[in-house]
């Protein structure tokens, strides 16, 4: 019997008595329903749309890329800023030519605004306003069209990052280049008399070292490096280049506030930084007027400062140069948000019901632009998904059942083979197994092999970094390579220096290399105290050789 009928965005969606539907609104992408920039689009447009961005100093102005490589602009088109090659407004989709079928994977922009766009090759492109040479094509002119301009940097592109009218990138090699405006220092080439036309590379007290991460201000630039230290330039007035004074700086400048501190990521407010260390533990320093900092008063800070948080590990941050807002994502996936939300002072970090941290921007932010672009999840894959995490382990349609450790796990064959290369093997014809009704697994806890099975229901796994290691072996058991990826992504997020010596065993032994190193570099910057736990005294001997050739390798021992 048929309970509720809902009509969206040329979709139909049908919910029967006992298998409710759990989103109606399944018309356009997951994310883009939340910004009024997108109402007006198409739904045969809508579901082709895979990355997108709001940007602009009224968030009138977005850019979306879609599955067929295409780069479409949409909006007010400040300063020619839709790269479409006039200053026409757009209020529907008007396609972007000049960097169409270039593997566009992300964009940065300033407040002109000026535009970014960065290929997978590792080429830049820019457009939009000029007048401070931002674009770095070698002009002042505004550039109505994107124009190639990584040519002026030797190696291949990783990050960009925008300021409010200064470019900074980031390249493979770990070289950070900067151009555009150049009033308060935040280019880093030692002086502030003119400004910077053309790439530049930045060097200075960064010239050896290997960058990871760049950020921007609105007038200020910080860098994180592979030895997890933080450099920062320009703009201090408010203190957000976090070095006990509020002195201007021309070039870059260690941040002794984080010594023993290792950090992953810094994003940049308007004149706020944080900086997430690699224990998911959150520095925060710059101006605080509306609470951005998190602290609980609306003092500036000049010196780095521990956010205290309630909530499990910080895995995510989020802010941006055009506001004062910040928001955090923690381990367990709860969103926090604090600082400058609609007209209101937040002053301490509060958690949301949101999604995502692009949630927080879309309905709190004082100006709605997307913090970074955001990758698109089509809404109507979100609602099947719930619809099956409702079928999952409920025996009333089962039609198979795994017995784990004595207990039972109801599941459909259908939903498996489609899923899962083993089980479309497994339930052939001629195999015994497709015979059967129940099945009996010893090779796996009940734990993994439920949250297997569930993943292959939802996509999502619910597990701790200790309890991943098992589902890492089913996955390399079961030849399941995205779920070794999700799985990696869990212990990455979860590393701590009590379990790093064990998940770097793991690592080894699923053959998971990326995460070897990750966990590798993790025990470098903790040497003392990992080498010092429980964890590491259990290490195998080989692995513990191994581990101590590679250190030396690594200079670990070099005092």
């Amino acid at each position: 019997m048929i309970t509720q009928c809902t009509c969206y965005y040329q979709y139909t969606i049908y919910c029967s008595v006992g298998s409710v539907c759990p989103s109606v609104m399944c018309g356009l992408p997951g994310g883009l329903e939340n910004w009024l920039i997108f109402s007006l689009l198409k739904a045969d447009f809508a579901r082709r749309v895979r990355l997108c961005c709001v940007f602009g100093g009224t968030a009138n102005e977005a850019l979306l890329v879609t599955d067929d490589d295409e780069v479409w602009a949409l909006g007010s088109n400040v300063s020619g800023c839709l790269g479409i090659g006039d200053t026409r407004t757009a209020l529907n989709p008007v396609k972007v030519e000049a960097i169409c079928n270039k593997n566009v994977r992300s964009f940065a922009y300033g407040s002109g605004p000026h535009v970014l766009a960065l290929t997978a090759q590792g080429d830049v492109y820019g457009w939009g306003h000029n007048g401070y040479a931002q674009i770095g094509n070698g002009q002042t002119s505004q550039v109505n069209s994107p124009v190639l301009i990584s040519n002026n940097i030797p190696n291949p592109v990783a990050e960009v990052a925008c300021g409010s009218f200064h470019s900074i990138a980031r390249t493979i090699s770990g070289e950070v280049y900067s151009w555009g405006q150049n009033n308060c220092g935040q280019l880093g080439v030692g002086a502030t008399s003119s400004n910077q036309h053309n790439p530049r590379k930045v060097t200075g007290l960064i010239q050896s070292l290997f960058c990871v991460g760049i950020a921007c201000g609105q007038t200020s630039t910080v860098a994180v490096f592979e030895n997890g230290e933080i450099y920062a330039w320009g703009l201090n007035g408010s203190g957000q280049l976090g070095l006990g004074n509020n002195v201007n700086q021309m070039l870059p400048a260690k941040i002794d506030g984080l010594k023993n501190v290792t950090i992953q990521k810094v994003v940049c407010g308007f004149a706020h930084t944080m900086a997430l260390s690699d224990e998911g533990t959150l520095y925060v320093w710059g101006a605080n007027s509306y609470g951005q900092l998190g602290l609980g008063n609306k003092a500036n800070q000049v010196n780095p400062v521990r956010m205290k948080t309630d909530q499990s590990r910080i895995i995510d941050v989020a802010a941006s140069h055009y506001t004062q807002i910040s928001a955090a994502l923690t381990e367990t996936s709860k969103v926090l948000m604090w600082g400058h939300c609609r007209g209101q002072a937040v002053t301490e970090p509060i958690v949301t019901p949101f999604k995502s941290l692009h949630d927080v921007f879309a309905a709190f932010s004082s100006v709605a632009i997307t913090p970074l672009p955001m990758v698109v999840g089509h809404r109507w894959e979100r609602c099947l998904t719930g619809i099956l995490r409702q079928q999952f382990n409920d025996p009333t349609h089962s039609d198979i059942k795994f017995v784990v450790e004595g207990k039972t796990i109801h599941v459909h064959k259908t939903i498996l083979k489609f899923r899962c290369e083993h089980f479309r093997t497994m339930f052939q014809d001629h195999w015994a197994e497709n015979q059967k009704d129940t099945i009996k697994i010893e090779q796996f806890s009940h734990q993994v092999y439920k949250a297997f099975l569930e993943y292959l229901y939802t996509g999502e796994v619910a597990l701790s970094p200790e309890g991943a290691i098992g589902l890492l072996d089913l996955a390399n058991a079961y030849c399941e390579i995205g779920l070794k990826v999700h799985c990696q992504k869990i212990i990455k997020n979860g590393i701590l220096v009590e379990n790093c010596a064990l998940l770097y065993a793991a690592a080894i032994k699923y053959e998971a290399k990326e995460l070897e190193d990750f966990c590798f570099r993790f025990a470098m910057n903790h040497t003392t105290a990992v080498v010092q736990t429980e964890a590491f005294s259990k290490l195998d001997d080989g692995t513990l050789k191994d581990f101590i050739v590679r250190a030396a390798k690594y200079g670990a021992f070099r005092h």
